[in-house]
């Protein structure tokens, strides 16, 4: 009579983990704003939450993201879902600033964003600073032009991030040589 358990060998096979390989970079997270917000239905007021998470890596990389949840703590986690998916990269210089200046405009917000001296800082106020400071720049002037909402601060801002271009790029679609651009 054969035994099973003698037979039965197990097998194991490699999983695939998702995302851990892909993730090795610290991604930092702040929350910005969380806002109670109520709506009106046939049995009363119903409560949720929204938040407004900015998530970057201090290395060129920040995302915006909102989220809306019946608790604050789903509303956070779906915000940072929401970040995750709206990644972008920002080009930085040596002297960690951007390569030019340039304006983001979001409805009524407009941010001017200007490239600094070393040594200067972050100066920015509310939703900018935080999206400059996560993005890894340490140098820069920004004023705030329009309306004060912090939401569209923060997309306004990612927004002139968006626009900026390297020295490289501009050589390239100018069909012009790099070394026009350093002199």
């Amino acid at each position: 009579m054969l035994n099973f358990q003698e037979n039965k060998e197990k097998t194991t096979r490699p999983t695939k983990s998702r995302g851990q390989n892909q993730n090795k970079e610290k991604w930092n997270e702040r929350v910005v704003q969380i806002n109670r917000v109520t709506k009106v239905c046939k049995g009363g007021k119903k409560l949720s939450f929204q938040a407004v998470v900015i998530i970057g890596n201090e290395n060129g990389q920040v995302g915006v993201g909102v989220g809306k949840a019946d608790d604050v703590i789903n509303a956070i986690t779906k915000g940072i879902s929401d970040a995750r998916r709206n990644i972008i990269t920002v080009p930085i210089t040596k002297t960690q600033t951007i390569p030019h200046l340039t304006v983001g405009n979001i409805g009524a917000c407009s941010i001017l964003v200007k490239p600094a001296a070393q040594g200067t800082g972050v100066i920015a106020g509310s939703s900018t600073k935080t999206v400059l400071e996560l993005a890894g720049i340490k140098n820069i002037l920004s004023k705030q032009l329009g309306a004060g909402n912090i939401l569209n601060n923060a997309r306004a801002t990612i927004c002139a991030l968006e626009n900026l271009k390297t020295p490289e790029k501009v050589a390239f679609e100018r069909n012009l040589p790099l070394e026009k651009f350093y002199s």
